[in-house]
């Protein structure tokens, strides 16, 4: 008896796990955008370069952003909101550090801010694979954030593996633009001006 329920355990465990990264974080929709008469009149410019088309959408439709913890020398820094990776790789790049510093010194000043951190891979491996390593992606930032004094409370982070590339193309320029980490703010966003 307790050989088959060993048996049963060594069956059943990896195939809970494999349902859950197959269902995983891309189930996760997209905030709604927000509609014109509700959006303020304050213009802001936050670069969209490198979002999905929806993380683009929520970037220029959120209300109630704050110029709190907003300074002239971390204002571009404020307006990237992407963090790429290497091939098969979730370390961050020393590039990204100033960028994911700005950040977390915003969050850290707006306790009401909050951000998604949505991980993507390139098309190759498998789906299993690349949901698992666009979540270590988007852990690896939320660690960093964390670790710099952000509220874990304020970050989500969300993998989409494989699924919503950028870039449709098969070659590595394709490749390098998919590997990412989107910083998708969802409430109240740093407002540059």
């Amino acid at each position: 008896m307790e050989i088959k329920m060993n048996a049963m355990k060594l069956f059943v465990l990896p195939v809970l796990a494999t349902a859950l990264v197959m269902t995983g974080c891309a189930s996760r929709k997209p905030a709604a955008p927000v509609s014109a008469a509700n959006t303020p009149s304050t213009a802001t410019t936050v670069s969209t370069e490198g979002l999905s088309e929806d993380a683009a959408l929520n970037a220029k439709n959120l209300t109630g952003a704050s110029a709190k913890g907003v300074t002239a020398a971390n204002r571009a820094f404020l307006a990237k909101r992407v963090v790429h990776f290497d091939y098969d790789s979730s370390d961050l790049s020393t590039e990204d550090y100033q960028t994911l510093q700005a950040h977390a010194q915003f969050l850290i000043a707006n306790a009401n801010s909050r951000v998604a951190l949505t991980g993507h891979t390139d098309e190759r491996g498998t789906r299993e694979y690349n949901m698992a390593l666009g979540e270590r992606r988007a852990k690896a930032v939320q660690s960093y954030l964390i670790t710099n004094g952000v509220n874990p409370q304020q970050l989500e982070a969300v993998s989409y593996g494989k699924e919503m590339p950028i870039n449709p193309g098969h070659n590595e320029a394709a490749w390098k633009e998919n590997r990412r980490v989107e910083i998708n703010y969802e409430a109240v966003p740093p407002l540059l001006k």
